[in-house]
Formats: structure tokens, sequence, C-alpha cells
């Protein structure tokens, strides 16, 4: 009985760790989703990086979610169910690491070139015109 107890317990305690973290995950996504669009309307050139660093995390917290769920798994065909959620999770999660990455490598280029601050059109105006003397 004691023990009956004790594993009704424990399910409990990972159901509810498991909704916290989905919940953690969920808010992560909406605030850095809303972060994005107030950054895309001041035209801010980091919006993909904010949007995706977002989503992977999110992304990370739903996944230990999910690998919490694990610990509760009563039937085989949920394992598999788990285990599908938690390998796509992880694919996704992949493919959105190495777009930042590509997309902080971009930004870096785009900004050691001078050309994030305009300053090729800046160096262009501040040169003085020559004026040519005309012909005596």
């Amino acid at each position: 009985m004691l023990l009956t107890q004790a594993s009704a317990a424990f399910h409990h305690l990972v159901e509810w760790c498991v909704l916290i973290l989905e919940f953690f995950g969920t808010s992560v996504l909406i605030v850095s989703g809303v972060s994005s669009i107030v950054k895309w309307l001041k035209k801010s050139p980091d919006v993909r990086t904010t949007i995706s660093q977002g989503i992977l995390l999110a992304l990370s917290f739903k996944m230990g979610g999910e690998v919490l769920r694990t610990v509760i798994i009563t039937e085989p065909v949920e394992m598999f169910t788990i285990f599908g959620i938690i390998i796509l999770r992880g694919i996704v999660a992949g493919l959105i690491y190495w777009e930042i990455t590509k997309e902080i490598k971009i930004e870096s280029l785009y900004n050691e070139s001078g050309l994030a601050n305009g300053h090729h059109h800046r160096a262009e105006a501040e040169q003085p015109k020559q004026e040519t003397a005309a012909p005596m």
C-alpha cells in the first residue's frame, strides 16, 4: 500500500514537472515571438536570430518535458510515440541551430565589412569634391 502511494505520488510529481517544463517552453516561444515582432517593426537586422534562438530554447524545454515523460511510460506504444517526438524535435532543433550559426556568421561578416552602418556611403560623401578649373 505504501509503495502504491509512493508510486502514485511520484507519477503526479513527474506529470507536474512535465507541465512546468512545457509551460516554460511555451512561454519562451511567446516572449521571443513578441520580441521578434517588435524588432521586425523596428527593422532590426537580428530578427531571424532572435526568433531562432527563442524557438531553440523553447524546443529544449519541450524536449526536457518529453524526456521526463519517459520516466512514467507504462505501454510500449507510448514509448515509441514519445521517442518519435523526441527524435523529430531533435532534428528540428539541429536545423534551427544550424540556421542560427549560419545567420550569426552572415551578420558578423556583414558588420565587419562596414555595410551594417552604411560606412561605404559615408566615406563617399565625406570625400571633398574637387572642382575642375575652367580653361582660360
